[in-house]
């Protein structure tokens, strides 16, 4: 991974996306910083539009499109994506299931949940699943003493044998039935709200994440950033982002902002 203050600034001149996750990359400790806060301010007072994907459920996502100085957020792992439309004060929603299929999965999830922290009872229910539509969050590591990788893994053999799709993040394991993920959230999103084809070219675009839930969209975007905290799962991650912080998560992400914005106002040598 290169450090960012090495990043190349004919590809960063041309972003105008930034995508990045919620969890150890704008917050730290469980908290969301001053700075983390203002960096996406600052990012969209520079023309940036910055859009949150993050594994946190539909209840938080509503407050940060409302609230957040964004473009709109992807949650639960690419379930949905909400937009909220200032000038027309209305709320737009769009979900990967229908309302009968959230519905069906809903039951069949909260079975698996009790099933799961019975096998491993150090886990627990993550305490936000009562905002969630789609997925089922296991809590590893947020509030309750992180759990031993061994226990972590059999919580996803748990989700695969029932035929649900899992995701590792710093916090959680996510668990949901069908094959969407952030990705291909991100891809719709950017098709119907910002006017692009990420499939096309997705040079105009960055994502900053830190952990392997992020995988796909390292994978993915040419232009990637790790916060430091990456380094940690670097051996879980098939693909490393192309770059890295020195700053661990929200310090890293106000880091990175600062680098973007510095590229970007700078007049070309």
């Amino acid at each position: 991974m290169i450090p960012i203050n090495k990043a190349a600034k004919e590809d960063w001149r041309r972003i105008r996306f930034v995508f990045t996750d919620i969890d150890d990359t704008l917050t730290e400790e469980g908290c969301l910083t001053a700075s983390a806060y203002q960096a996406v301010e600052n990012l969209q007072a520079a023309g940036l539009a910055v859009i949150p994907i993050t594994g946190r459920p539909a209840g938080w996502c509503d407050l940060i499109a409302r609230l957040w100085p964004v473009q709109g957020v992807v949650g639960e792992n690419g379930a949905f994506y909400f937009r909220y439309d200032r000038a027309m004060k209305k709320m737009d929603r769009f979900y990967a299931d229908s309302p009968e299929e959230r519905e069906s999965k809903s039951i069949k999830l909260a079975a698996l949940a009790q099933e799961i922290v019975r096998a491993v009872p150090m886990s627990a229910i993550a305490s936000d699943q009562a905002y969630r539509e789609s997925d089922l969050a296991i809590d590893i590591a947020e509030d309750v003493p992180r759990v031993p990788e061994p226990q972590v893994r059999e919580i996803v053999s748990l989700f695969e044998q029932a035929g649900a799709t899992a995701k590792i993040s710093s916090i959680h394991v996510n668990g949901w039935f069908g094959d969407y993920n952030k990705l291909t959230m991100t891809k719709i999103f950017a098709m119907r709200c910002l006017g692009f084809d990420l499939d096309a070219d997705n040079s105009q675009a960055i994502f900053i994440g830190d952990s392997p839930n992020d995988g796909p969209m390292f994978d993915f975007f040419d232009q990637s950033v790790g916060v430091a905290n990456i380094q940690a799962f670097s051996e879980q991650l098939r693909v490393l982002p192309r770059y890295v912080t020195q700053g661990f998560g929200g310090a890293g992400f106000a880091e990175f902002s600062r680098a973007l914005i510095a590229i970007q106002t700078q007049s070309p040598e």
